[in-house]
């Protein structure tokens, strides 16, 4: 159990080394105003806050830097929340002042503001919500035997896929069956359009078609993008402007998670509600270990559909970054119930 004393002089060292990225000493504490303790008794605390584990001693150096417990106890216990910075606040109302027409929009637009207020890697996970419904599906025809297949979802969101066409299938009889798929599943939420397509799709089509199973094939194979998480990456490089990261091995390591979708979606995808803070190894992944990952969910009916959030050093603003994450997320929830209205 840390004393009051104990917990101030904390405090202190964690802010000054956030600001400033230099170990931190007694005496750069015992200048302080609001600090009223010598530099020696400021030393002995220090001394014992290190060997509790909250603080680290680089190198030789006399001054001490957080450590992955200080940090833990600092957001848990002694960060203070502020509200929205003004400067920040007015940004993000600007940024969203302008009408969007897809949800992919704003998820660039929210995952931009992140990485430009905060100057780190920031990412926003979008999964394909049970309402979303079939817009449109078109087959274009590019060359003999391929064509790209486009569906277009309610919600803006557009998706292309490269598929093949049997030789034995004219294109004018694959029309018709599109046209018989839009007229009869538009509007069909898609995990129910993959299963209706199973069902009366195919009874139609066995009625008067006798390629009626290459078809469903081609159909199967149009509308067989998985509803995986959307992904959107902005500031991937950001990293390497923070002074932890002068190690080149480092940073490649890093830069190379932001290449596997799997791993971002493992790092930064939360189930639980509201803000999510996990300090180095918190994360359970060595690329990142000297790293925080700090996510918040946005909603649909009150349940997490997607998560925005961002990776930085563990020296990072911790209270402005969430208020910030607060703000996107909400605002990403507004924008999730905007394009599921029905009539939008």
């Amino acid at each position: 159990m840390l004393s009051e004393r104990q917990k101030l002089i904390l405090h202190v060292i964690i802010d000054n080394y956030i600001r400033s990225a230099e170990p931190v000493g007694s005496r750069t504490i015992s200048k302080r105003e609001d600090i009223g303790y010598s530099s020696a008794t400021i030393r002995n605390e220090m001394a014992d806050l290190e060997e509790m584990g909250y603080l680290e001693q680089p190198h030789t150096s006399a001054g001490r830097i957080p450590s992955n417990k200080g940090y833990r106890f600092y957001v848990d216990q002694l960060a203070y929340m502020p509200s929205m910075q003004i400067e920040d606040a007015t940004h993000i109302r600007r940024a969203f002042a302008d009408r969007f027409y897809e949800l992919e929009q704003v998820m660039n637009q929210a995952a931009a503001i992140l990485s430009g207020l905060t100057s780190y890697t920031s990412i926003v996970l979008g999964h394909e919500l049970k309402t979303t419904k079939l817009k449109t599906l078109q087959i274009i025809p590019l060359s003999l035997g391929s064509a790209v297949a486009i569906l277009v979802t309610d919600t803006g969101r557009v998706e292309n896929k490269m598929i093949s066409i049997p030789e034995s299938i004219p294109m004018e009889e694959l029309e018709r069956v599109v046209n018989l798929l839009n007229s009869r599943l538009q509007g069909v939420s898609m995990p129910e359009l993959r299963q209706r397509l199973h069902t009366e799709v195919t009874r139609e089509l066995s009625r008067y078609l006798q390629r009626h199973e290459q078809i469903m094939e081609v159909l199967e194979d149009a509308l067989g993008t998985k509803p995986e998480e959307q992904i959107v990456l902005k500031g991937t490089t950001n990293i390497m402007m923070q002074p932890e990261f002068r190690d080149v091995d480092k940073v490649r390591d890093i830069l190379a998670i932001f290449e596997q979708n799997d791993m971002m979606v493992r790092l930064f995808d939360s189930q639980q509600s509201g803000i999510q803070v996990r300090i180095g190894t918190e994360n359970q992944e060595e690329a990142v270990s000297g790293c925080s990952i700090i996510t918040a969910t946005y909603h649909f009916d009150g349940l997490p559909v997607g998560t925005i959030g961002l990776l930085g050093p563990t020296r990072m603003e911790y209270g402005r970054v969430i208020s910030i994450l607060r703000e996107l997320a909400g605002n990403l929830t507004d924008a999730v119930e905007r394009f599921h209205k029905p009539g939008t």
